[in-house]
């Protein structure tokens, strides 16, 4: 998954660390207007799901914020390139692009480097652009489960879970100073889950980000629906729920809402190029001083390089 959506920040991955720094205090009123908008994105993803023909596949990562317990495969390599950014009325934050590299080593472990070059807009229309910090990371699926009397294979397994640690480091310039990206370190600690419920298939994530003095501590929750259309096209919603830690004394937990809904969709007859898409916003208005996003938007091409992903998991198996 990428890792940006704070200022002068890179990839999704750094959209969850938003935080104080970038969202207003919302109320019971806001938290109620909050629950409708999750309703109502619930009814689009299950509608989504079953629209089609096809069985569903909620499958997480590029280009959502919420990610889920897949792997590329045994020495396969999952690669992708994105170009994303996120606009509020004070500015705007931008990846140009994130490149997003992800090795599997064996079936049910994956390997992660994630490294952006970063942007940043104010309301004075001044731009900063630099080196973003780095992401790391190890996605570990300890459990997975396939319908019985079949060969084990992504299209029929019906459940899997697994834990995706990763860690946010600067690198040697001076993005930090300049204000182009937050201060590191910070660490993500999620558990993801995969599973299918009738015609229905659904993507959580729960996750701790672990900040510093300058990024607070914060719980980050995604669910994602989706349906595979063809074997060739994919479209999903997705909701995003980011809630601060602490909080000072009388002043209720800050908390965010995002809203989106991308597709991806392959662009040769193999399967190994494939064009992301996604767009979307926070529920709240947007208004001066707020943070809240008008929009949110990435759009990107993953390549899939190795042999076939199911023939490594079977192999793997043996």
């Amino acid at each position: 998954m990428p890792n940006s959506w704070v200022p002068g920040s890179a990839g999704l991955e750094t959209r969850k660390q938003a935080g104080e720094t970038r969202y207003p205090m919302h109320r019971a009123a806001d938290r109620a207007k909050n629950m409708r908008w999750l309703l109502v994105a619930l009814v689009v993803g299950v509608w989504l799901a079953c629209s089609g023909s096809m069985l569903a596949r909620a499958q997480g990562g590029p280009p959502f914020i919420t990610d889920d317990p897949g792997t590329p495969g045994a020495g396969n390599w999952e690669i992708n390139f994105g170009w994303m950014g996120q606009h509020t009325v004070d500015g705007g934050d931008y990846e140009l692009p994130d490149a997003d590299i992800n090795y599997g080593w064996g079936d049910r472990i994956q390997l992660k480097l994630e490294l952006p070059l970063a942007a940043s807009t104010d309301t004075n229309h001044t731009t900063v652009a630099g080196l973003g910090n780095s992401l790391l990371g190890v996605k570990w699926r300890p459990f997975e489960h396939h319908t019985a009397g079949e060969a084990k294979s992504d299209e029929n397994m019906d459940f899997s879970w697994g834990f995706y640690p990763q860690a946010v480091v600067d690198n040697p310039t001076n993005s930090v100073r300049r204000g182009v990206v937050p201060r590191g370190p910070q660490y993500y600690l999620p558990t993801e889950l995969t599973w299918k419920w009738g015609p229905l298939a659904f993507n959580g994530e729960v996750g701790r980000w672990i900040g510093n003095r300058d990024m607070p501590d914060q719980w980050g929750r995604g669910l994602i629906v989706g349906h595979t259309f063809s074997p060739k096209f994919e479209a999903y919603g997705e909701v995003y729920d980011l809630e601060g830690i602490d909080h000072p004394p009388g002043e209720a937990r800050q908390r965010s809402v995002t809203l989106d809904g991308g597709l991806r969709r392959d662009l040769n007859r193999s399967g190994k190029m494939r064009l992301l898409l996604m767009g979307g916003r926070s529920v709240h208005r947007a208004l001066a001083g707020s943070g809240e996003p008008n929009w949110i938007a990435y759009v990107g091409v993953q390549f899939l390089v190795g042999h076939d992903p199911d023939e490594a998991g079977a192999a793997a198996e043996k």
